[in-house]
């Protein structure tokens, strides 16, 4: 199966996320906008309770996309795994998805719990590679390791995700030893695996000027509608800086400016629900294959293995639990 097939195979699990998504803004939007008139009403602090209904909405729903987003994702990663390295898909992608994750429930929640100590192996791995930009010293360094330190959390992540595509497709090993087995897949094969870059930052990039622009300009065209509730908002900012004793910049007071980045802010939220449903999932397909095809023709030995440990302390303390 080519990428686009798989990709297309696969994308009910990401418009399941999509409505998901929605209905997550929508929660936190109304939860803000009901805590604003509210608190508005009562005690005339209106940002106040807009803040209290913010923080109310995420809370809300982090807990739910807790588990809920990470099963759609991990059906979609197992059946993606399965079309790149079998070569077919069953017809119902969706219902199989389904029953691989209920089946492996266990080994899902292990192989997250797994990955988050692998981020941070490859962040501690990482770290000695922003070294060198801060070697340079001043702005300029700091300016390129902060850099590198962003692409190397995005690849990361996309790490994480073929981990997980690695631990289905070894079902005969533990979800531990196949997720530390997948970390070494990405060690020994890094330098194969760097065609994938281009591919990740350049459709990354692409798609948030164009995605995250274009919203942006909508939300703006909506916002400098209402100045009178940015130019509240506002005042209110200003007056709880006043009563702390410090004062708030002049631009910060501009209800257009306001406005802006009130679109900025949905702008990159938008962008990130629509880039994670359509674009990523097209991305990850052919890194996946890439991952598994380098992963599979040349598996790490247990020198590589110790070599990374070398490398990393944490991955050479979850190699002695895993019993390399």
């Amino acid at each position: 199966m080519s990428n686009s097939e798989i990709y297309k195979k696969t994308l009910t699990f990401s418009l399941r996320r999509l409505l998901f998504s929605v209905i997550c803004v929508v929660t936190i939007v109304a939860l803000s906008t009901i805590g604003f008139l509210i608190v508005e009403k009562m005690y005339d602090k209106g940002l106040v309770g807009l803040a209290i209904g913010l923080v109310l909405g995420i809370i809300i729903v982090a807990v739910i996309s807790h588990f809920f987003a990470y099963a759609l994702s991990a059906g979609q990663i197992a059946m993606m795994t399965r079309g790149v390295t079998e070569g077919t898909l069953p017809e119902d992608v969706y219902g199989e998805g389904k029953r691989m994750v209920k089946e492996r429930f266990l080994t899902v929640a292990i192989f997250y719990a797994a990955t988050r100590a692998i981020k941070g192996i490859f962040n501690q791995i990482g770290r000695l590679i922003t070294g060198a930009g801060k070697a340079i010293g001043g702005d300029t360094g700091e300016g390129i390791a902060n850099a590198i330190n962003i692409g190397i959390q995005v690849v990361i992540g996309f790490l994480s995700d073929c981990c997980l595509g690695w631990v289905f497709y070894w079902s005969d090993k533990s979800a531990f030893k196949a997720t530390l087995q997948g970390a070494g897949v990405f060690f020994k094969n890094g330098k194969a695996l760097l065609r994938n870059l281009g591919r990740i930052f350049g459709m990354g990039i692409a798609s948030l000027l164009l995605i995250g622009g274009a919203f942006t300009g909508i939300g703006y065209l909506i916002f400098s509608n209402f100045p009178a509730a940015f130019q509240r908002i506002a005042d209110e900012v200003v007056n709880m800086a006043a009563k702390d004793g410090s004062s708030v910049p002049e631009w910060f007071t501009n209800p257009q400016n306001l406005a802006l980045v009130a679109a900025i802010i949905l702008g990159f939220i938008l962008w990130n629900i629509i880039h994670g449903t359509f674009v990523r999932p097209f991305i990850l397909v052919g890194v996946l294959r890439n991952y598994m095809e380098a992963g599979l023709a040349n598996l790490p030995s247990e020198s590589d293995m110790n070599e990374l440990a070398k490398k990393s302390p944490k991955f050479a303390k979850l190699q002695e639990k895993g019993d390399f």
